[in-house]
């Protein structure tokens, strides 16, 4: 008996023995192992979340920094202009006209009454930049003289005329030009809501009546009247000086908010 005690007591001596250094190596280990799967992680989800900032196009960051530096230029170009303009202020302080403009659309609609009609008129930005494409070879006769206007590229203007006590409409088209309204036709609708309603079907309809003549070959006298009675309601050289500068403000504004817009949506 004494003997198995014995050989009990030495076999259980030698597990305690064996077993102690593995019991303190142990979270030796545990730690090391620990460790650098924690910053491999770390350095995944950083390199991930900045490549989902980007997309997966591999053009986005040039394109984005080229959008960045335009539009810091034409911020920096227009710091120091005033937030309404001096042309602007004049305009609005005759309390004649009434603009309606909407954010991020190339129309602009001009609007006021004279009696008991009702004017609107309409032009579009989109006219500057059909111009500037035009060949320069046009403007060479005169090129360089003082007397040259300031805006000479054409913006078409559209007005509709309705009276409160006439059914009714009357379509004026025209190109605004060198501070001058060129009428290129007078039209009349029987129908005030066919001749004013700015709907693809109105549209469709209007195309398929008779609008009347072209203007300049109304009888010469004839011409003179109508172009008075034009005048009369308040569409005049000042109207027509007016249009292209507002035309080249908004355009300025439009632009740079394309920009900003563009910018924001690459680098989402």
């Amino acid at each position: 008996m004494s003997v198995l005690r014995a050989l009990r007591q030495l076999t259980a001596s030698s597990s305690r023995a064996i077993a102690r250094p593995a019991a303190r190596s142990s979270p030796l280990r545990v730690a090391t192992v620990q460790l650098a799967p924690r910053a491999s992680m770390t350095a995944a989800r950083a390199f991930s979340v900045s490549a989902r900032r980007f997309s997966e196009g591999s053009t986005d960051v040039v394109l984005s920094q080229k959008l960045a530096e335009e539009l810091k230029y034409e911020k920096e170009a227009i710091a120091d202009s005033p937030a309404e303009p001096e042309f602007l202020k004049t305009f609005k302080e005759q309390g004649i006209w009434e603009i309606q403009d909407v954010i991020g659309n190339d129309e602009v609609t001009l609007v006021r009454k004279f009696g008991n009609e009702s004017i609107r008129l309409m032009f579009s930005i989109a006219d500057i930049q059909s111009a500037e494409e035009e060949p320069e070879y046009e403007q060479e006769e005169g090129e360089g003289g003082e007397d040259q206007p300031l805006h000479s590229y054409p913006i078409r203007a559209s007005f509709s005329i309705t009276k409160a006590n006439a059914k009714g409409s009357v379509n004026i088209d025209t190109m605004c030009q060198e501070g001058a309204f060129i009428i290129d036709n007078m039209s009349y609708y029987p129908d005030a809501q066919l001749g004013t309603e700015l709907t693809a079907e109105a549209d469709w309809k209007r195309r398929g009546l008779y609008i009347g003549p072209q203007f300049d070959t109304l009888d010469v006298s004839v011409q003179e009247e109508i172009e008075k009675w034009v005048q009369e309601r308040g569409i005049n050289e000042n109207l027509a000086m007016f249009i292209p500068e507002y035309s080249e403000f908004k355009e300025q504004k439009e632009y740079v908010r394309w920009l900003d817009n563009v910018k924001n949506f690459v680098e989402a």
